[in-house]
């Protein structure tokens, strides 16, 4: 989920910004995409596979301890992810409670194939601790060190919200896996 951060949570700050007055929640509904990738590395103990995805690109997973058929995976296999994400972002109202969690769930395929499917949602209060107009950005902060800043390309939506004002996000994916072949 480290790409839902940086990739669209400037362009969410922007809606609810822009429409704080109005509505104070709105989600950025993500793009369903299905990503087919070889299997290029194998760390039995971390339990991380390193996969060439067709752009030529790598990535690393970790697999959990619940996906038993772990041990046949091979270099050379071929796996199709479909990966779905969100994002909700809400200006709290002033003195309502932080926020900060996290869970995930997997869940084998019925039919006993090498499939399952694995999603991950993590909600924080952010505050936001800078606003430049002249750039313009914005910066969060919020638990466990956590710091996100990102250009603003709506100056008016700047103009709505201020520094201490805290939102809540969160970030929702989950991801359909499956072994080719197996």
């Amino acid at each position: 989920m480290r790409s839902l951060k940086t990739t669209s949570l400037a362009a969410l700050f922007a809606l609810v910004a822009a429409g704080a007055s109005a509505q104070m929640t709105k989600t950025l509904t993500g793009e369903m995409r299905t990503e087919t990738a070889t299997v290029e590395a194998i760390e039995k103990s971390t339990r991380e596979v390193t996969f060439k995805k067709s752009d030529g690109t790598y990535t690393v997973a970790r697999v959990g301890k619940e996906i038993a058929r772990f041990d046949t995976l091979k270099i050379g296999d071929k796996v199709t992810a479909k990966y779905y994400d969100n994002i909700v972002l809400r200006l709290k109202a002033p003195g309502e409670k932080d926020i900060d969690t996290k869970s995930a769930a997997t869940t084998k395929a019925a039919d006993g194939k090498a499939a399952g499917t694995m999603s991950a949602q993590r909600a924080i209060t952010a505050t936001i601790t800078a606003i430049d107009p002249n750039v313009p950005s914005i910066t969060f902060t919020g638990p466990n060190g956590w710091a996100y800043s990102s250009r603003v390309e709506d100056k008016a939506a700047l103009a709505k919200v201020k520094v201490g004002d805290k939102v809540d996000i969160t970030w929702t994916a989950a991801m359909i896996i499956s072994l080719d072949g197996k």
